[in-house]
Order: structure tokens, then sequence, then C-alpha cells
């Protein structure tokens, strides 16, 4: 078992906002990501952020929007459509989208939006 899974998403929740934030973007267009991929809204959110949720079960309870297999690309050198641990996959997608919202892309672009 990979050390992140135990980890708790608070624990790595403030480091995204400070990405994020230091890219001129906004905690709450963090938060929108977050709920597009994992159907947390604020509340549900704040909920797991305040028990110390570990990433394996945030996940565990997460409703994964049916466009995430539409996120692709690299993250710390790692194609995250080829990441084969279904878990892993999930953190990476997190991560990648959490990237390209401090890299300034539209919105409608990372959230997988039709054109």
């Amino acid at each position: 078992m990979h050390r992140i899974f135990t980890t708790s998403v608070a624990s790595v929740y403030p480091h995204y906002v400070a990405k994020v934030e230091k890219k001129g973007r906004s905690k709450a267009e963090l938060d929108e990501v977050i709920e597009w991929l994992t159907g947390f809204d604020e509340p549900a959110l704040s909920r797991h952020l305040a028990d110390q949720t570990t990433f394996e079960d945030f996940f565990a309870a997460a409703r994964l929007n049916p466009n995430a297999s539409l996120i692709t690309g690299s993250v710390c050198g790692i194609r995250v459509e080829e990441v084969e641990d279904p878990l892993m996959q999930r953190i990476r997608y997190l991560d990648k989208l959490v990237d390209e919202l401090a890299k300034g892309k539209a919105m409608a672009k990372v959230l997988r939006s039709p054109a």
C-alpha cells in the first residue's frame, strides 16, 4: 500500500490551496474542481477535512465524475491515464486538475466541459 493512501486529505489540502492561490486562482475554484471530480459539495468536503479522512476513504466515498477518464497528461512524469491502481489514478486525477487550475487553464477546460 502506498503511503499517500493513508495520508489525510486535510494534510494535503492546504498545499493545494497555496499552489492555486500563488498562481492567482481561488480556494473556491479549487473546491469547485474537487466537487466536480468527487461529487463532494462544500459541506461534505469540510466534513472530510475536519474528520482527517484518508485519501483511501475519501475516494471510496466519492462519486467519481463520469468524465474523469477524460483527464489525461502527466503528473510528476507519470501519465495519469496509464496508472494501473484505481485509487492512485484518482489521486493523480486530482493532482492533475490542481496543476491545470494553477497553470491558469480555463475552468471549462479543467472541468472537461463539452465544447
